[in-house]
């Protein structure tokens, strides 16, 4: 495993970082920007659930979506020192080169003049019409990217894939636009479970499926309520869900996923089985019974 310590590493002027999550920097390593997350203290959130592996689920969330073909923002694990203490942080390698510029599905959203929603909202029909309308892809490869996206956020338990968090990149003086990579898959793999919630789903098959039929739900609205991936899959109700549902799935290599965690670094013995055994829980109780 390379273990790589982050904390000489030359911080990168006037680069700056939004979101609620955890405290970001920028800084050069081998010649390119990477945006350093930290994880969220977890003394601000005295609850049996935190935040503090929020770096984990993006580094393996985003590594999972290039394993299964789908462009996504490269990652890697290291350490950062603060005074006496040492964090495991995610760097994310800046891919706004060459004078792009990110755009968001949110603000791509607000150029559609006539939708009665704004921005922000995450009904899906009213995103489905924004994805026809929008003016800067084109409109069937952006369809089948958001249900691509979507299957593989149902496969992880992504709960916060908004409109803020995918997008566009912008090239103004050409004036072209392409896809954005997969990039903030922090909300993936149950970011909040603290080692005695892993313990509880490693050991008890109700609270395993709990977390696979009942919760994480998707940040997208169906009917004005948060859509349940197991129900919305099973219901088949939008094709280019299904075709998209139909690619990916003979893509996952279970065992090869399994191996990829196994060299993650820094991960606990605990850790990495619970992301194994959730992985192919997903995989089996959730997208396979919508595949067959």
């Amino acid at each position: 495993m390379n273990l790589i310590d982050f904390t000489d590493c030359h911080k990168v002027f006037g680069k700056a970082y939004n979101g609620a999550n955890g405290k970001k920097i920028a800084v050069e390593y081998e010649g390119n920007t990477y945006m350093l997350k930290f994880p969220p203290s977890a003394e601000k959130k005295p609850t049996e659930l935190s935040y503090t592996n929020s770096c984990y689920s993006e580094h393996i969330a985003s590594s999972i979506f290039g394993m299964l073909g789908i462009s996504a923002q490269e990652t890697m694990l290291g350490t950062y020192r603060i005074a006496d203490k040492v964090k495991v942080v995610c760097a994310c390698k800046d891919f706004t080169a060459d004078g792009k510029v990110l755009h968001d599905f949110c603000s791509i959203k607000n150029t559609v003049i006539d939708s009665e929603h704004g921005g922000t909202g995450t009904e899906l029909s009213d995103i489905m019409d924004t994805l026809e309308k929008q003016e800067f892809v084109d409109p069937t490869k952006l369809t089948e990217h958001f249900w691509k996206m979507f299957v593989v956020d149902a496969f992880l338990g992504n709960f916060d894939r908004h409109n803020g968090n995918w997008g566009f990149l912008v090239d103004n003086t050409r004036r072209t636009a392409e896809i954005a990579p997969v990039f903030d898959c922090g909300s993936c793999l149950l970011p909040q479970a603290d080692e005695s919630v892993m313990k509880k789903v490693l050991e008890n098959e109700d609270e395993l499926n709990a977390r696979i039929f009942q919760f994480p739900t998707s940040a997208i609205h169906e009917h004005g309520r948060k859509i349940r991936y197991y129900d919305f899959l099973m219901k088949g109700d939008y094709r280019e869900c299904t075709e998209a549902l139909l690619e990916i799935i003979p893509r996952i290599k279970i065992e090869d996923i399994k191996r990829f965690i196994e060299n993650v670094p820094y991960l606990s013995d605990l850790q990495r089985e619970f992301y194994q055994k959730y992985i192919e829980a997903r995989f089996k109780k959730l997208l396979l019974p919508a595949f067959v």
